[in-house]
């Protein structure tokens, strides 16, 4: 029985096999590259992706849990211009070799949407399940906040 799910905005169907985790239906079947596969067990962030607006480790996930359910992927964050996290990462020099960034932007992202005035406790709380190698927190965390003031129309 095939069943469908949303994946940043468009209509997908999931895979009849029960084994077959959800990031592998993303890189594999879809083409969207942008999560990756690091861990493989749900502690490094970087296959992180929103399923109804809620991050999720997709390395564990299995794809028949997305039945209709929407995910958005990093590639979907942006749309046709760049997020503000998006943006801010830029801006900030947070990012190095690229493969936690998409799990940090994803992360983030959630957080501003359920709290668009984090503080920097609050956003290094949201961020502790990514794991970065190659850059500090800091300009990540300093990515994040002035994201949230953008989004906010603040000045920072």
């Amino acid at each position: 029985m095939t069943s469908s799910f949303t994946v940043n905005g468009a209509a997908r169907s999931l895979p009849d096999d029960a084994d077959t985790l959800l990031i592998d239906v993303l890189r594999e079947e879809i083409g969207l590259t942008g999560t990756k596969l690091v861990c493989g067990a749900g502690v490094c962030g970087a296959c992180a992706v929103l399923l109804d607006g809620k991050p999720v480790a997709s390395c564990l996930l299995p794809a028949r849990a997305a039945r209709g359910k929407s995910v958005v992927t990093v590639e979907g964050i942006g749309g046709e211009a760049l997020h503000p996290v998006q943006k801010a990462f830029i801006a900030c020099d947070a990012l190095q070799c690229g493969f936690c960034t998409p799990g940090f932007i994803v992360a983030a992202k959630a957080l501003l949407d359920e709290n668009p005035n984090p503080t920097e406790t609050e956003a290094r709380y949201w961020l502790a399940g990514n794991l970065c190698r190659c850059t500090g927190y800091d300009k990540i965390i300093r990515a994040v906040m002035d994201a949230a003031a953008e989004m906010r129309g603040a000045a920072r």
